[in-house]
């Protein structure tokens, strides 16, 4: 037995420490502990017996938290051994059944002791709270309750235990089933809120989204899904392969049933995108070219020869894809230059009825202002009608006081009726506006401004009429960028010749007519330039819309002048200081680097580049709310940095008046139109 072991073990290891003339204490206890070892089991388990019988009548209260379950070697030590035996035969016993630790009934299951130390009905506390309880743990409880019950009768009858042993043994099992049957249920009831929680959870998830990318989904359960569209595709690549090497192999059956196949599959495919737009023919003609790509396979399947095939098609789509790309720029470009047949309608009828007028009919009032510097002056170069009149009609919406704002507009004489007649109907409240025409401004020749010279030359006529005639969409759109005709017009050149079209103004803010005011823009002639001619909001980030974008710095000129990490600024919304401008000879500046651009080495085309230059450590940088860009090309600005602006931009090729447009950003523009007046009716122009 393993206290005896124990014991033993204990006594023999205290004679060998002791050497061979050692005490005989060790011996006599081993001899006199041997008599009475069965008086110690069987006072132990007595002791078992009746703590776990004292236990249950207290109702759980020490079956519970197990702090009141004492040791029996302590009930031992303080009841029964203390009078019969001394402190040093107690610690040999107590050392030598360490191992074993308390012998509460966990103890019990814990250690695998014999059955004849077990006490059947103990049990480990559960809090009934415990919702989380595993099935496993509940079907061990349960096979050992009903395996229990019967052990426990043999055992009776074999013991003959008293009836009152009896009845509390069955007292007990009793309350082992009810406690097994309230476990269970509980389990039950975890799991079932786990389940709810988990279809909950699943109805949050979107179906279909799951469906397209989880690499696990069956083809066929989503209803959009176009698995048969790419396999007739794929199949249809391959056939082609097959068809090339079947020609090389002299195959003409196969070919010809290739041929056949091909076809087929061509007219069931069509132009559908997903499975759902398929001809009912096509599972059909799905496994018929199976079937024969089969065939084609066993016969003329050769590593080499398809992947030469299919690397030389995908070079192929490769050039295609190329082309595609051009022709795409091209036509966006082509788009982004035409008029629209609405505001081509709109600029004739106005046309046509300012003519009508009489002379006298044809003036503006408080002309007086124009050169009044107390004012606040805005220039505008433009030749569509409505783009301007949205520029106006946006700056005085949201101005504080209408009648201290004065609009010069120039436009080409092909738009200078429109532009009148439409300003005389619709006149901008108080404020005042005075149009002009770029052709009437004599001292703009070309002796004096490079631009309209370099016009003039049979080069610059080559590049822009001719360009070297090209034959279709894709060879001629590499530089249609810059042979658009704003870069042929003055309107977009005037820009750089400001105080010799208003000599007796000190300040001016530019516009373009791509742009959209939406906050009062009065504040901007008290902006500090600290010396400077031009505010500008600057463009550049960490690595882009510096000057080594715009100016070739491979010529020397460029690069011993100006540094190609220098940060650029736009133009749209610009307030210039006219007196700096003269002091600083602006126009003669811009001039020595137009015409040392005659062969467009320094440059390409447009006026940016030369503004760079032109203003270069010359402009200040306004707050960035001053002025937000890129509306015509970039679909992801912030909605709040646009409300937030003073002026929105739309620079790039989406212009809000073209269908190009990107439709979210569209109403910031429409709601300065007036759709239902008479001219826009009848030309079809609506929102």
């Amino acid at each position: 037995m393993a206290l005896k072991r124990g014991l033993s073990s204990s006594g023999v290891n205290k004679n060998r420490s002791g050497g061979g003339g050692g005490s005989r204490l060790p011996i006599i206890l081993v001899i006199f502990f041997c008599f009475l070892s069965p008086l110690i089991f069987f006072v132990g388990r007595r002791l078992i017996i009746t703590s776990s019988s004292a236990d249950q009548n207290n109702n759980n209260n020490a079956v519970g938290s197990g702090k009141q379950q004492l040791d029996w070697r302590e009930r031992l030590a303080l009841q029964h051994v203390k009078p019969l035996f001394s402190k040093e035969v107690i610690d040999v016993i107590a050392s030598s059944t360490a191992d074993l630790g308390p012998l509460s009934l966990d103890s019990f299951r814990k250690n695998k002791l014999s059955a004849s130390w077990k006490v059947i009905g103990g049990e480990t506390p559960v809090d009934n709270k415990a919702a989380s309880e595993t099935n496993q743990t509940a079907t061990v409880v349960k096979q050992e309750a009903s395996k229990g019950k019967v052990d426990n009768i043999s055992d009776n009858a074999r013991s003959g235990d008293t009836p009152a042993k009896l009845a509390r043994r069955q007292l007990r099992e009793k309350r082992r089933e009810k406690r097994v049957a309230e476990l269970l249920r509980q389990d039950d009831e975890a799991t079932a809120r786990l389940e709810n929680a988990a279809i909950e959870r699943s109805k949050l998830v979107d179906g279909a989204v799951l469906g397209k990318y989880s690499i696990w989904r069956k083809e066929m359960d989503n209803e959009n899904s176009d698995s048969t569209v790419r396999l007739m595709r794929d199949q249809m690549i391959m056939a082609r392969v097959y068809l090339s090497i079947a020609k090389m192999k002299n195959k003409r059956d196969l070919l010809q049933e290739l041929q056949t196949r091909l076809k087929e599959s061509q007219r069931a495919l069509g132009e559908s995108s997903a499975d759902s737009d398929l001809h009912p023919s096509a599972p059909g003609k799905l496994k018929a070219m199976g079937q024969v790509l089969s065939k084609a396979r066993e016969q003329l399947y050769d590593c080499k020869l398809v992947t030469g095939k299919l690397r030389a098609m995908l070079q192929t789509a490769d050039e295609q894809v190329r082309s595609l790309k051009k022709q795409s720029t091209f036509l966006s470009q082509l788009a982004a230059k035409t008029v629209p047949n609405g505001i081509h309608c709109l600029s004739m009828r106005l046309t046509i009825d300012y003519y009508l007028l009489p002379l006298e009919k044809r003036k503006f009032p408080r002309s007086e202002d124009l050169e009044n510097p107390n004012l606040y002056h805005y220039a505008l170069f433009s030749d569509n009608v409505l783009a301007a009149s949205v520029v106006v009609n946006s700056t005085i919406m949201n101005a504080k006081d209408s009648s201290k704002h004065v609009f010069h507009l120039v436009t080409d004489k092909l738009n200078f009726g429109a532009m009148n007649m439409w300003f005389l109907l619709n006149p901008p409240g108080k404020a005042t506006i005075h149009v002009e025409n770029v052709d009437e401004f004599k001292w703009l020749n070309s002796s004096y401004c490079p631009v309209l010279r370099q016009l003039e030359s049979a080069a610059m006529k080559e590049y822009y009429f001719k360009a070297n005639h090209p034959t279709s969409l894709s060879s001629g759109s590499s530089n249609l960028k810059y042979r658009n005709p704003k870069y042929l017009s003055m309107l977009n050149h005037l820009r750089f010749y400001l105080p010799q079209v208003y000599p007796k103004l000190d300040k001016i803010l530019f516009l373009d007519d791509d742009i959209v005011v939406q906050k009062d823009l009065t504040k901007l002639w008290s902006v500090d330039l600290n010396g400077k001619v031009n505010g500008a909001v600057e463009t550049c980030g960490e690595s882009f819309h510096r000057f080594d974008k715009y100016l070739n710095f491979s010529n020397p000129h460029i690069a011993r002048h100006f540094d190609p990490n220098s940060c650029g600024w736009a133009y749209g919304m610009n307030i210039f200081d006219l007196k700096v401008w003269k002091k600083k000879d602006i126009t003669g500046i811009y001039h020595k680097w137009q015409n040392m651009n005659e062969d467009r080495v320094l440059w390409k085309l447009g006026t940016l580049p030369p503004g760079l230059i032109t203003f270069y450590n010359l402009t200040h940088p306004l707050q960035k709310s001053w002025h937000v860009l890129g509306l015509g090309y970039n679909p992801s600005i912030d909605r709040s940095e646009i409300e937030n602006a003073a002026v929105v931009h739309y620079n790039g090729n989406m212009k809000p008046w073209l269908e190009l447009a990107m439709t979210k950003y569209r109403p910031y523009w429409t709601k300065y139109i007036k759709y239902d007046h008479p001219y826009l009716r009848n030309c079809n122009l609506s929102e």
